[in-house]
C-alpha cells in the first residue's frame, strides 16, 4: 500500500522533508505539500534579500523536488481555517509540520509600539513582495533609521536601505516597492549590537558586502572595534579584521552613511505620535559574561526603528506548542504525546542554522516517521481534493504556480528589469494562475 503523508509548509524544511520521504521510504509514498500562500519556497522567496541571487538559486533545487511524481503541491490551503489537524489525520497516514519561524522577537522596551517601530521581518517581507504586506506599507520619509541587531538579516536590511533603486533594478523587487526605495529620504543608517564585534552573528561574506556599497560610507568607531583576547574562531577573526579596517579609514562623502555600532542596547524608543528618537545605553560584559548597562546614555534622532533580534515560531491551531522554547515539543521530530504527527525545521529546533541545515533536520524527522509507521496498518483514507472541494477551497496547483512565475517573467521583460519582477498581492497572483 502507498504511504500518504501531508507536509504543512513549502519552505526549505517542508520541501526537504518531501524529498527525504521519497528517498528513504521502502514502500510507495505520496507526499502532499500544503501551503497557505499560492507560491512555494517560503523564506527562499520571501526572506532572502533580492540582490542575493546565488542563495535564491536554491529555488531551482526545491523546484525539482516539487516536480517529482510522488510529490504534489497544494497552494492557498491554511491549517486552522480550511483544515483541522483531525481532518489531516483522517486523510493521511502522517502529518509533518514545517511552518518555520515567521515573526520577530520583541525588544520589550517603552515606545516599541509607536508608528515607525517595526519588525525587520515586516520590512524584509515588504521588499521581497510578500502578499501579507501592502507595498504601501513603508514610506522612507525619515533621514535616519536604526536597525537593532547584528545578524545576517540586519545586514540584508541595512544593505537594501543603503543601495539606490537603480542598483536594485535588475532584481525581483516588486516595482511598487522599487519606486518607494527610489523616493527614500534616508541618509544615515545605524546598525546596533548589544555586545562587541566578537559576538556579532553576521557571516564574513555578508559583512564584506557592506564594504562594497557604492552609495554609502561604512563607518565603525575605533573604540567600539576593540576586542579583548585573540582566541576566536576563524570566522570571528575575519569579522574583527574587517571591522577594524573600517574603523581606521575616513568617510569619502557618499550619499548615505552606515554606522556599525557595538556595546549599545536600546532602552527606550522616543516619540509621541511616531518614532522621533532611540535612547541607547552603553554596555559591557559582567564577570559572569552577561551584558550589563554602564549608566552612560546617548540618543539617536531616528524616525524609524527596525528590530532584528531573532525570529520565533507561532503556534499552529491544534498543535502542541512550548511558549518557553517557541517550538513544537518533539523527540527527533516526533511530536510529544501525539501519534502520526511530526515536525521539522525551525518549528522543530528553533531559528538556528542556515537553509541547508534543514536538509539533515528533515532527514532525521523522516527516519523517525518511517520507523514509527513501519509495518503498521495505513490509517489515512479519503481524498484531500474532495475534502477541500466540499469546503469551497480550490487549491493552487503546481502548474498554476508556474503561471505566476511566467507572469513575473513577462512583467520583468515589459519593464526592462532582470529575469523576473514579483507580482504584488494575492489577487494579482490568482489572476496570473487562473486567467
Amino acid at each position: 500500500m502507498t504511504l500518504h503523508v501531508a507536509v504543512i509548509g513549502s519552505g526549505p524544511a517542508g520541501i526537504y522533508t518531501a524529498e527525504a520521504l521519497v528517498k528513504q521510504a521502502a514502500e510507495p509514498v505520496q507526499v502532499d505539500v500544503l501551503e497557505r500562500l499560492p507560491t512555494p519556497y517560503g523564506l527562499v522567496r520571501y526572506g532572502v534579500a533580492p540582490d542575493h541571487t546565488s542563495i535564491k538559486s536554491i529555488a531551482n533545487y526545491l523546484r525539482r523536488v516539487l516536480e517529482l511524481p510522488q510529490v504534489r503541491f497544494f497552494g492557498g490551503v491554511t491549517l486552522g481555517s480550511h483544515l483541522s489537524v483531525d481532518d489531516l489525520l483522517g486523510v493521511y497516514d502522517a502529518v509533518v509540520y514545517c511552518t518555520g519561524a515567521m515573526v520577530d522577537r520583541k525588544l520589550g522596551i517603552p515606545g516599541e509600539d509607536l508608528p515607525g517601530s517595526v519588525a525587520a521581518t515586516d520590512f524584509v517581507n515588504w521588499y521581497c513582495g510578500h502578499p501579507d504586506v501592502d507595498p504601501a506599507r513603508f514610506t522612507l520619509d525619515t533621514s535616519e533609521v536604526a536597525v537593532i541587531g547584528v545578524g545576517n538579516v540586519a545586514v540584508d536590511v541595512v544593505r537594501v536601505l543603503a543601495k539606490t533603486a537603480e542598483e536594485l533594478r535588475a532584481t525581483d523587487v516588486p516595482h511598487e516597492v522599487l519606486e518607494r526605495l527610489g523616493e527614500s529620504q534616508v541618509k544615515a543608517i545605524h546598525m546596533i549590537g548589544r555586545r562587541g564585534p566578537e559576538h556579532a552573528k553576521f557571516t564574513l561574506k555578508e559583512l564584506r558586502e557592506l564594504g562594497e556599497l557604492a552609495n554609502a560610507d561604512v563607518c565603525v568607531r575605533p573604540d567600539e572595534a576593540v576586542v579583548l583576547g585573540a582566541d576566536f574562531p576563524r570566522q570571528v577573526q575575519g569579522n574583527i579584521k574587517v571591522l577594524q579596517e573600517w574603523a581606521a579609514r575616513e568617510p569619502v562623502g557618499r550619499a548615505r552613511r552606515l554606522d556599525v555600532r557595538f556595546w549599545l542596547r536600546p532602552v527606550e524608543i522616543l516619540g509621541t505620535s511616531r518614532v522621533e528618537g532611540l535612547r541607547l545605553e552603553r554596555t559591557r560584559l559582567s564577570e559572569e559574561g552577561r551584558v550589563v548597562g554602564t549608566g552612560e546614555y546617548e540618543t539617536l534622532p531616528v524616525g524609524m526603528v527596525l528590530r532584528s533580534v531573532g525570529y520565533q515560531s507561532v503556534p499552529l491551531p491544534g498543535v502542541p506548542f512550548s511558549e518557553s522554547s517557541m517550538t513544537v515539543p518533539n523527540v527527533a521530530g516526533r511530536v510529544r504525546e501525539r501519534e502520526r504527527e511530526y515536525v521539522a525545521g525551525w518549528l522543530k529546533r528553533g531559528p538556528t542554522g542556515v537553509i541547508g541545515t534543514n536538509k539533515s533536520d528533515a532527514a532525521e524527522t523522516v527516519r523517525t516517521l518511517l520507523s514509527d509507521l513501519s509495518g503498521s496498518p495505513r490509517t489515512g483514507s479519503g481524498s484531500i481534493e474532495a475534502l477541500l472541494a466540499g469546503r469551497g477551497v480550490q487549491p493552487v496547483t503546481y502548474e498554476e504556480w508556474l503561471g505566476i512565475e511566467a507572469a513575473e517573467t513577462e512583467l520583468a521583460r515589459s519593464l526592462g528589469r532582470g529575469e523576473r519582477v514579483k507580482l504584488v498581492g494575492l489577487e494579482a497572483m490568482l489572476r496570473a494562475c487562473r486567467p
